[in-house]
């Protein structure tokens, strides 16, 4: 059986990543875990790991409202990622004949043929996102490092939030589809030379545009 406070912590992962909580509201811890019927201490467990997660921030003696990206929130997120990813690709370029990372390259196509169906079809930025998402977990997965993939879960909230406000962009989701494949084709290739740099300028393009909205919003 799940433990409370993971059941909590899921609940409420849910609710946000819905985003059924709004902005610049208080919501008190009490009050939500009556309303799911789980006692305060694994609830408080629970926020208290949202938290550490940047989901939320904690209002002492009040309760929590969600958080609210800054510009180091943009920076820390996606130094993270390009530390990760530039190292995983560079990685499966070097291993680019070995049947694990053939295997991948074709999970990886499938997934950009995805990405432009929903861009030719008028689909939504939430639909493009969890496709988006789903390639480049499956580039931190191949790895088979639990600390890796430990860490790139941790920022699942930022990057999928941030992921949103950059495709909303005209032209993103094109050019996105299009950098995701030269990742993966770079990679077929065995281009250890210049993967590194083609995976970081997709990671720098996503960044420009968030830290760009953050200053002119």
């Amino acid at each position: 059986m799940t433990p409370l406070n993971e059941q909590a912590y899921q609940h409420l992962q849910e609710l946000i990543m819905q985003g059924l909580f709004t902005y610049n509201r208080i919501y008190s811890e009490t009050k939500l875990s009556k309303e799911l019927g789980i006692s305060r201490t694994p609830f408080r467990d629970a926020v208290h790991r949202l938290a550490q997660e940047g989901y939320i921030d904690i209002i002492p003696s009040k309760g929590f409202m969600l958080h609210q990206l800054t510009h180091q929130d943009i920076d820390e997120t996606f130094q993270v990622r390009s530390a990760l990813e530039c190292y995983c690709t560079l990685a499966i370029s070097k291993a680019h004949r070995s049947r694990p990372a053939k295997r991948l390259f074709k999970e990886l196509h499938i997934l950009t043929d995805h990405l432009r169906e929903i861009l030719e079809s008028g689909g939504s930025i939430e639909e493009f996102c969890e496709y988006d998402f789903q390639f480049h977990t499956k580039i931190i997965e191949y790895s088979a490092n639990r600390q890796f993939s430990s860490i790139f879960a941790t920022f699942k909230y930022r990057m999928r939030k941030l992921a949103e406000l950059s495709l909303a962009h005209e032209g993103r989701m094109l050019d996105t589809c299009n950098e995701h494949l030269a990742i993966v084709e770079a990679m077929e290739k065995g281009d250890v030379e210049h993967i590194y740099e083609i995976t970081l300028t997709h990671m720098d393009t996503a960044r420009e545009i968030n830290l760009d909205d953050l200053t002119t919003s």
